[in-house]
């Protein structure tokens, strides 16, 4: 077999491939013993019915048919192999030689994953919140431990949040129109803030509120559907929180004063923010890359992601015991408007991942082949499986250029998050010391894990 590759406009490349007579006779044999697998004839048994006897029977060309549908996507294959082609979409094929006899000539053209320029990509900027703790952040936390051993009191002031208040809660709901049955809680406790009731307004109606007061509101659920309220305070009270002393972080923590207690709090508030802002940078920093890239995002690159995620997302729902269908029916979504919203979501993350490429490309970034031996130990780990076993499927299924186009693109997002510049809303510079985790801190804290773009067919 032999191949040429000529670029066409856009991006498009046309492989024009020609198999000579003599081989693409092995083709027309393998078509002939597939066959004589399935066909069944007087005379000779399943799968020994001679080339000639098909031949006769089913004609020449309809033998030389079947071989050129049985052999065509391999001779394709192989050509793309060859001239290592990174193709998005399905080809189309015009035979233009061979059809009858002799030899065979084939043009495939196809759609290929463009190369994109991302101009500026050195003097990137993001934004991120910081991860140190401030006072307030503290005092909120110990507040909430407080909160454990806090005791009520009345209070003759306006309710706010956090104030327990005692309430009757009327609600009448209402459909086109016409009232419905009536429905009332008595005495309930209700925590104003919390939201716990589900209602809509509740909590904004209760602040400000005093004992005694009745309050009336209608919240509309939907266009024909509507529900009123009424509640009775009958009663506001605050919570008291112990006196925040050494005896008490004694008796109520594991630590032996409040200053202890403090340092603590404070760099476990600090280990959540800083895996925060890591995984802030990580979004922000492809975010302001994708945006380099001014070309429309191919088509079939934005049906593949969309595929992806609608794939992902019936799994989930799967382990859940549930159905798409049903997550459209309890969320009230239209599939047409779904799938539209998930095809608004791929075009980010398509760009995305062709500047990463782009990245790696400007910056000459490589995978050796120990990098390449460590990725399939791990993921052999992961799928139980011994890594020589895991790369033969690997290599079978043509994957091996997935696997290593994932891990350019992982070396490329590093070396974006290494290089932007990173700074706080007020846009003051952060310390990247800031967002690593101290190195014998005991805190047992990790590294989220960077999960990549998704591939798209035929990756390179």
């Amino acid at each position: 077999m032999q191949s040429t590759l000529e670029p066409l406009e856009g991006n498009k490349v046309k492989l024009s491939v020609e198999v000579g007579s003599a081989e693409f006779d092995q083709a027309v044999d393998a078509a002939a013993r597939k066959l004589a697998r399935e066909v069944r004839m007087p005379g000779f048994r399943p799968g020994k019915v001679p080339r000639r006897v098909l031949e006769a029977r089913m004609g020449h060309g309809a033998l030389r048919q079947e071989a050129l549908r049985e052999s065509l996507p391999e001779f394709y294959a192989s050509a793309v192999r060859e001239h290592e082609v990174d193709v998005i979409a399905a080809p189309d094929i015009d035979i233009t030689a061979g059809e009858e006899e002799g030899d065979v000539r084939f043009d495939a053209v196809v759609e290929v994953r463009p190369s994109v320029q991302i101009p500026g990509y050195a003097g990137l900027q993001v934004t991120v919140v910081p991860p140190a703790a401030t006072d307030e952040e503290i005092d909120r936390q110990i507040d909430r431990l407080r909160a454990n051993g806090a005791t009520l009191e009345d209070v003759s002031r306006p309710a706010r949040d956090g104030d327990v208040l005692t309430i009757n809660l009327g609600m009448t709901p209402s459909e086109g129109g016409v009232s419905g049955e009536p429905n009332e809680l008595t005495d309930v406790s209700y925590t104003v803030g919390s939201e716990e009731f589900g209602v809509p307004d509740l909590d904004v109606q209760l602040q400000g509120a005093r004992a005694g007061d009745i309050i009336k509101f209608t919240t509309e659920i939907s266009p024909e559907r509507s529900m009123s309220f009424q509640v009775l305070v009958k009663a506001v009270r605050a919570q008291v929180l112990p006196d925040l002393t050494d005896e008490w972080a004694g008796e109520e923590t594991e630590f032996d004063t409040v200053s202890e207690l403090r340092e603590d709090t404070r760099k476990r508030i600090a280990a959540v923010k800083r895996v925060q802002a890591v995984l802030q940078l990580r979004e922000k920093a492809l975010e302001a890359l994708a945006e380099l890239v001014t070309d429309d995002a191919p088509a079939a690159l934005v049906d593949a992601e969309v595929e992806r995620r609608l794939h992902d997302l019936g799994h989930r729902l799967e382990a859940q015991g549930a159905t798409i269908d049903q997550y459209l029916q309890a969320t009230e979504q239209e599939p047409s408007a779904f799938v539209e919203e998930l095809r608004l979501a791929a075009v980010p993350s398509v760009k995305a991942d062709l500047a990463l490429r782009a990245l790696a490309d400007a910056e000459a970034i490589e995978v050796t082949e120990e990098e390449l031996d460590d990725e399939i130990a791990r993921l052999a780990e992961r799928v139980e499986q011994s890594p020589a076993e895991l790369r033969r499927n690997l290599v079978s299924r043509d994957q091996m250029p997935a696997v290593r186009s994932d891990l350019r693109k992982g070396k490329a997002l590093a070396w974006l998050m290494e290089h932007v510049d990173v700074v706080d809303p007020e846009g003051q510079p952060i310390d990247r010391a800031e967002l690593e985790a101290p190195s014998a801190s005991g805190s047992g804290e990790s590294r989220p894990q960077d999960d990549m773009p998704s591939e798209g067919e035929g990756d390179s």
